[in-house]
C-alpha cells in the first residue's frame, strides 16, 4: 500500500511504482494517489483530490472523513493481507494512520520525510518508534535522523530524474502551441494545486502581477493544476490580462524572467531551473498562529532552506499582499546585478540535489524490505 495526499506526492510516488512494477511485474499496489498512480498501475481506494484540505482548522472540520478513510485503509490491509505500506511525505495524515498501522505487523516506509527539522522536532521520537526505514531526498537530512537513530538513507531527489526525463518544448514551440507574445517575457504565477491556497493567495498575488506586467513590459502566466477550473482563477481576479496554462510548469519555469510562486516543492523546481522569484504563502489566521509556534525555521520556501540563507525573498501571511508582492519583485526586476545575483546563487540547487535515480534506488530498498516481511 502507498498513501500519499497532495499532487506532489502523486508525482513522486508514479515514477516509484513504475520502478517498482518494472523490478517486479506482479506485484500488487494499493492505496491512496492520484492520476499519475494509477495510470503507474496502483488501485486507488481514494483520489488526492478528496484529500486536499490544508491546515489545521481544515483538518479539525474533516476529521469524521478522515476516520472513515483510515478505517478504510486498515479494513483493506487486513483483508488483502498487505505486509508494507509506503508513506509518501503528508505527514499530518500519515504520521497518525502509522500509529494505527504499527500494531497490524506491517513494514512502514517512510518516502520524503516531514520536515520534522523545520518544526515539531518532538516528532522524531514518534518516527523512531512508528518507521522501519526512512528514505529521504536531501543530504542534510541523514545526519538529523541518524542523530535520533532513525534507521535512514538517502535516496536522492525524485525531482532530478523528472527534470532529466521531461521532453522540452522549444521556446518557439511553447509560446506558438500557447498564443504567447513573443516580444514579451513571461512572469509566471504558480499558485498552488489546493482550491483552498489559490483562494488565499492569487488575488493578492494577480494585483501585484498586473502592475509588474505594466511596469516591465511582460506577459502574466498561470501554471494551473488541473484539478482547479480556470474559471475559479477567472472569479478570484479583477484584472484578465492572464493566460493559464496547464501541464508545462517546466517549460514556464525554464522560459520565465520572474516568478511568484506558493511555497513548496515548486521553490525547489523553480531554483533548479535558475528562476528569480519571490516565494509567497498564506493560509488561514487560526491555522498561521498555530503553525508559527511550531516553526523553528526562519525560511519557509524549500530553496531557500536548501541553500541555507534567504536567498530569494520570503513573503508570509499578512505580508504576503499585493503591495508589498509588487516592492519585493520591483527591487529584483529593476535591479539586473541583484538579479543576476540570484540566478547564479539559484545554480547551486543543481549541484545540491544530485543525480537522477532516487525513484529507482527507493524501489529496490522497498523491495529489499518486502521480501524481508
Amino acid at each position: 500500500m502507498i498513501i500519499t495526499g497532495e499532487v506532489s506526492g502523486d508525482l513522486i510516488g508514479g515514477s516509484l511504482i513504475r520502478e517498482l512494477k518494472s523490478l517486479n511485474p506482479d506485484l500488487k499496489v494499493t492505496g491512496i494517489g492520484g492520476d499519475r498512480m494509477k495510470a503507474s498501475g496502483m488501485d486507488l481506494i481514494y483520489h488526492t483530490d478528496q484529500m486536499a484540505f490544508l491546515g489545521f482548522v481544515e483538518v479539525v472540520k474533516h476529521l469524521p472523513f478522515i476516520h472513515q478513510v483510515q478505517k478504510k485503509l486498515i479494513d483493506k490491509i487486513k483483508s488483502e493481507k498487505i505486509n508494507c505500506v509506503v508513506l509518501i511525505d503528508y505527514p499530518g495524515f500519515n504520521l497518525s494512520i502509522a500509529k494505527k498501522l504499527k500494531p497490524l505487523g506491517v513494514k512502514i516506509i517512510y518516502y520524503v520525510s516531514p520536515q520534522l527539522w523545520a518544526w515539531a522536532k518532538g516528532r522524531v521520537k514518534k518516527v523512531k518508534r512508528l518507521v522501519d526505514k526512512m528514505l529521504v531526498v536531501f543530504p542534510f537530512e541523514v545526519d538529523f535522523y541518524k542523530k535520533e537513530k532513525v534507521n535512514v538513507e538517502y535516496v536522492g531527489h525524485p525531482l532530478v530524474e523528472r527534470i532529466n526525463q521531461y521532453n522540452f518544448l522549444s521556446k518557439d514551440e511553447f509560446f506558438s502551441k500557447f498564443n504567447l507574445d513573443k516580444e514579451k517575457e513571461i512572469l509566471l504565477i504558480l499558485p498552488g494545486s489546493r482550491k483552498q491556497e489559490v483562494k488565499e493567495i492569487f488575488p493578492e498575488v494577480i494585483k501585484a502581477a498586473s502592475r509588474l506586467a505594466n511596469e516591465f513590459n511582460l506577459q502574466v502566466v498561470v501554471a494551473r493544476s488541473k484539478n482547479i477550473d480556470e474559471k475559479y482563477f477567472r472569479q478570484s481576479s479583477s484584472s484578465d490580462k492572464f493566460t493559464t496554462i496547464e501541464d508545462h510548469n517546466y517549460e514556464l519555469m525554464k522560459y520565465s524572467r520572474f516568478g511568484i510562486i506558493k511555497s513548496g516543492t515548486s521553490t525547489l523546481e523553480a531554483g533548479y531551473f535558475a528562476l528569480p522569484m519571490v516565494v509567497v504563502y498564506k493560509t488561514s489566521q487560526l491555522t498561521y498562529l498555530i503553525g508559527k509556534q511550531l516553526v523553528t525555521l526562519d525560511r519557509i520556501g524549500m530553496v531557500n532552506i536548501l541553500l541555507d540563507g534567504m536567498v530569494v525573498p520570503e513573503l508570509i501571511q499578512n505580508e504576503a499582499n499585493s503591495e508589498n508582492i509588487f516592492n519585493t519583485a520591483l527591487k529584483v526586476l529593476s535591479d539586473n546585478q541583484a538579479y543576476e545575483k540570484i540566478k547564479l546563487k539559484l545554480r547551486e540547487v543543481k549541484e545540491k540535489l544530485g543525480k537522477d535515480g532516487a525513484s529507482k534506488k527507493a524501489a529496490n530498498l522497498i523491495l529489499e524490505i518486502l521480501n524481508e516481511s
